[in-house]
Order: structure tokens, then C-alpha cells, then sequence
């Protein structure tokens, strides 16, 4: 008979195998749509947040096809809730005139602690609330919001400056390698 520790025998005596359910676990797959290469150029991320957001339904269409365009993006926080702004969903190609508004405000699906704390942080001066990706998530649309400071010009030129004298030691590396 065998015997499992911490498992409770049964009432017919027998103890019983417990219910462990291995499997073999995908990793999470995150079809993107579209990313915000500005934001993290303009501001200094320092917060993320994954939320949901309501769409109507041929604007789910439309992000399959991939049409989606985040310029000039920023969420806020009112009435206890979260809007998405100025986010750009193209019309869904084969739809008709029940086709969704292009420019219109979207609400953000965030559980309510996390909207609390989002009503704190961004009261304090200089901190705004901007989407960073969209993304498929196991069939939902997910956006990718960050917490963000904005940066000054001369952050702006530093950090290209770094950026490109990464570029420079890797380029010098490579010489080597292949010379060697």
C-alpha cells in the first residue's frame, strides 16, 4: 500500500493519491500589435500595469489586422475609473455602418486597488499615465500602461549618447573577434 505524507487516509481505509495535475506549462504568448517606441524616448518608465480594455467588437477585428496607432496617447484616471485617449483603431475593413469611431475614448480594466493607487501617483506633480503596447493575450486585448515621468531634453540626449556608445563597444568587439 502506498502512502503519501500529509495525505488523509479515506474512509475504506485506502489512503489516496493526491490530485497533483503536472503538465507541461507553455510560457505566456504575447502577440503584439502595436508598441509606443516614443513613450519610452519621451518619458522615464517607472511603473507598468497590464489592463484590459473594452472594445467593441470590430475593433477587435481591426487589431487583428494589426491597425492600431498609439501618437499622442494618454490614459487618465476619472470617476474612479480609467480612459484611454487618442488612441487610433483604424474602421475594420469589411465592416459596415455600425463600424466603431476611430479616435474615441476606451475604458481600461484595472481592479479597483490598483485605480486607488493610480488616483495617488499621478495627483503628485509630473507623473502621467501612458500606454506602452498592445497585445493579444491568450485571445484578450491587453494594453501595456506605464507610470511616467517626463524626461528633460538633456535626458533625452544623454541617453542617446549611452546608447550609442553601447552600439560602438559592440561593433569594437566584433572587429576583434573576427580578427582574431
Amino acid at each position: 500500500m502506498l502512502d503519501y505524507p500529509g495525505v488523509l487516509a479515506n474512509p475504506y481505509g485506502r489512503s489516496q493519491r493526491p490530485n497533483i495535475n503536472i503538465s507541461m506549462a507553455k510560457p505566456e504568448q504575447k502577440n503584439q500589435i502595436a508598441q509606443n517606441r516614443k513613450a519610452r524616448h519621451n518619458y522615464e518608465i517607472l511603473e507598468t500595469y497590464e489592463t484590459g480594455i473594452a472594445l467593441a467588437g470590430t475593433e477587435v477585428k481591426s487589431l487583428r489586422e494589426g491597425r492600431a496607432n498609439f501618437k499622442d496617447s494618454y490614459a487618465d484616471v476619472r470617476n474612479e475609473e480609467v480612459w484611454l485617449h487618442g488612441m487610433h483603431i483604424s474602421p475594420y475593413s469589411h465592416g459596415n455602418i455600425n463600424n466603431h469611431d476611430p479616435e474615441r475614448d476606451r475604458k481600461l480594466l484595472l481592479h479597483r486597488n490598483e485605480i486607488r493607487r493610480l488616483i495617488g501617483k499621478t495627483k503628485e506633480t509630473g507623473l502621467t499615465l501612458v500606454p506602452l503596447q498592445l497585445y493579444f493575450k491568450r485571445g484578450k486585448v491587453k494594453v501595456e500602461l506605464g507610470l511616467a515621468k517626463g524626461k528633460k531634453q538633456y535626458d533625452k540626449r544623454e541617453a542617446i549618447a549611452k546608447r550609442d556608445a553601447e552600439r560602438e563597444t559592440k561593433r569594437q568587439f566584433r572587429a576583434r573577434r573576427m580578427s582574431i
